[in-house]
C-alpha cells in the first residue's frame, strides 16, 4: 500500500511541475491539449530511461572473475 501512495504522489507532483512550468489553466482546451502532450512527453520519457537502465544493469558483470 505504501509503494501505491508513493507512486501516485510522484505522478501527482509530476503533474503540479508540469503545469506550474508551464503556465498552463486547465481550464482552457488549448492548455489542457498542451498539457496532455507535455505529460505524455514526460512519461514516455521516464519509461525510456527506465528502459535504458534496466538493460545496461542486465548487461552488467555481477559474479567476480
Amino acid at each position: 500500500m505504501k509503494v501505491f501512495i508513493f507512486i501516485l504522489m510522484f505522478f501527482i507532483l509530476s503533474l503540479l511541475v508540469i503545469i506550474s512550468n508551464n503556465n498552463l489553466a486547465l481550464y482552457n482546451d488549448e492548455n489542457l491539449e498542451m498539457f496532455e502532450n507535455l505529460y505524455l512527453k514526460w512519461a514516455e520519457s521516464i519509461y525510456s530511461n527506465i528502459q535504458g537502465i534496466t538493460g545496461e544493469v542486465v548487461q552488467m558483470e555481477w559474479l567476480p572473475k
